[in-house]
């Protein structure tokens, strides 16, 4: 590539204003902004929508053609004739999306620090120029032979000049997908994970909807999980604070109670799983033995697999929970859920005994009437089918198709694509909602101990307008909040765990997660709010090239971002392997007669 993009064959004006926010051109002749071509490239002269170069004095300047009007005293000579015959002089607004160092083009500048100034003169950027823009976006010199890319699309108005991006540009910050249904969102999608997969890049995928079964024939991927079918997330893998999302406990006595009966059901495994002569011995079945001193053993009794607690002395159980306590203070659900409801019952008791302080109290009817509906939720929970297929109630940690099993095999082999089917997964209980912070937390901790710095992870979440931004309220109206992902978008970039989400509805995605994206494709968007959430959360856009977003077609986007000085606006590629998506069509059926 010529290192110059300053061609004298491809001159087109003169800068004659400059403002902070763009500049005017001056067009000695109509005659200079016609197509032409050169070296068999095809120039498409002034055209709106055309990228130019200006020459300043130190820097040289890429700017994009906002209008072309022609001086007034011109524009009553116009006639369908008289522009290909007369000479005019039209006029032109460019605006400024980066300067560069004039003897070393591809060294740019983010900032304009700079503007040209007035008889600058003003080229046509040819595209070669301009696609090695694009391949250089957020990358440091040493890294761009070597860093992987992405065939993304082509220019909106030059469908000769490729749009390739590296994938860093596109990922090292968090991506979001935006768009209206009918956008091209949801090939958009396809067109990155192909993309990022055939990079042999580690990709997980949360598919709300099941449109992305077509990867699933692919030799790169994974057999896909298709939760409630062929796969489930065991309910001791879910944190603590998910099963209390689940259960909607009120803060006023079932949360505490919950949380006693949790931690004494951790304490019956830990009495199960520990059964030694030193410390814990195990009597008969009902009864557990803990040595308090050298003379002294105390008793922990235990009735229909659960820890009784009317009467019984305090001092065995706080031993045990004491020596115990990392493991019984995870924040994992490791116990046996279906002794949960009664052992709540269990827990209904008087704090200590008026006769002995060293002992529980008896029955508390008043605690018990208040954990009734929360007993009744458990229950219902436990024995409704849906969730079992959904949480394995019923069924061991490490049977087939538990998701954890899945995620770590998949993170441990040489295949690029898992893909997470939520098609049959109900929204009852907000169980969606759930199930996806619990999945997005695990690898939030999994990052944290630095699993993907070596291997880096994309984590996709289509329609994310279901699953962030969820709060969850219990009986009494109390919310708890659902933020896995946006612990993800605020911290693990820095972790090798990379978000990129796609949503109908910007709006609707936390600000917090929205401020921490540092990429935005934006197909069409209608809605104000929806525009004004990308335009407060995308410093680099302007209300110039968003105002473009209405009027996209199907496929055009605009791409902004921190990696990428300048919006640009482009025709993504078709992907080869196309989302299930299309719309069901309308027919016309006939009636049988009789």
């Amino acid at each position: 590539m010529n290192n110059s993009p300053f061609n004298h064959t491809h001159f087109i004006g003169y800068v004659n204003q400059v403002t902070p926010q763009f500049v005017k051109v001056h067009f000695p002749s109509s005659v200079l902004m016609k197509p032409f071509s050169f070296y068999g490239e095809q120039l498409r002269g002034g055209l709106v929508g055309n990228y130019v170069v200006v020459e300043g004095d130190q820097f040289g300047f890429l700017g994009k053609i906002l209008e072309l009007s022609l001086p007034e005293k011109e524009r009553f000579q116009l006639s369908e004739k008289s522009f290909n015959t007369k000479e005019f002089h039209p006029t032109g607004k460019i605006e400024i999306l980066l300067s560069f160092e004039l003897f070393n083009p591809m060294k740019i500048d983010k900032g304009l620090n700079s503007l040209p100034m007035i008889g600058a003169k003003v080229f046509i950027c040819s595209s070669n120029f301009i696609k090695n823009y694009f391949k250089g976006f957020g990358l440091k010199g040493v890294n761009k032979s070597v860093a992987p890319t992405i065939e993304f699309g082509c220019l909106t108005y030059d469908k000769t000049t490729i749009v390739e991006l590296s994938q860093q540009a596109l990922f090292g910050r968090h991506c979001a997908i935006v768009g209206t249904t009918g956008g091209g969102k949801s090939y958009t999608v396809s067109k990155l994970i192909e993309g990022v997969t055939y990079n042999n890049s580690k990709t997980i995928v949360i598919d709300s909807t099941g449109e992305y079964i077509n990867f699933d024939d692919e030799d790169f991927s994974e057999k896909s999980a298709k939760l409630s079918i062929d796969s489930f997330f065991h309910y001791t893998n879910l944190a603590i604070s998910d099963l209390f999302v689940l259960l909607r406990p009120s803060g006023q006595v079932q949360a505490p109670k919950l949380m006693e009966a949790i931690k004494s059901l951790k304490i019956l495994r830990v009495l199960k799983n520990n059964i030694d002569d030193d410390f814990i011995e195990k009597v008969d079945e009902n009864t557990f033995s803990i040595k308090i001193s050298e003379q002294v053993r105390e008793n922990i009794t235990i009735r229909d697999n659960t820890i009784l607690k009317a009467g019984q002395l305090m001092r065995p159980y706080n031993r045990v929970y004491n020596k115990f306590i990392n493991e019984i203070e995870s924040i994992k659900s490791d116990f046996d859920i279906k002794s949960l409801s009664l052992q709540i019952v269990k827990e209904c008791v008087y704090d200590v005994d008026f006769n002995n302080k060293d002992k529980w109290g008896g029955r508390n009817d008043n605690h018990l009437n208040n954990c009734v509906s929360l007993i009744l939720r458990i229950n219902n929970l436990i024995n409704n089918s849906k969730f079992d297929s959904l949480f394995g109630f019923n069924k061991e940690k490490n049977e087939n198709g538990e998701l954890i099993n899945i995620i770590n095999d998949f993170i441990n082999n040489d295949k690029s694509l898992l893909r997470i089917n939520f098609e049959f997964v109900g929204f009852d209980f907000q169980s969606r909602e759930i199930l996806s912070n619990a999945i997005g937390k695990y690898l939030l901790e999994e990052a944290r101990v630095s699993r993907f710095k070596k291997n880096p992870l994309i984590l996709f979440i289509d329609e994310a307008h279901q699953f962030l931004n969820k709060k969850v309220k219990d009986e009494y109206f109390e919310a708890t909040e659902l933020n896995s992902v946006d612990s993800i978008a605020k911290e693990c970039r820095k972790y090798g765990l990379f978000l990129c989400i796609a949503t109908q509805m910007p709006r609707d995605i936390p600000n917090g997660t929205l401020s921490q994206i540092g990429t935005f494709i934006s197909h069409r968007l209608i809605n104000h709010y929806d525009k004004e959430a990308i335009v407060n959360a995308c410093s680099s856009a302007n209300r110039e090239t968003l105002s473009f977003l209405p009027v996209l077609g199907a496929g055009e986007a605009i791409l902004m971002g921190i990696d990428f000085p300048m919006p640009v606006m482009l025709k993504v590629n078709m992907p080869t392997i196309k989302p299930n998506s299309e719309t069901p069509l309308f027919t016309i059926k006939t009636l049988k007669k009789n």
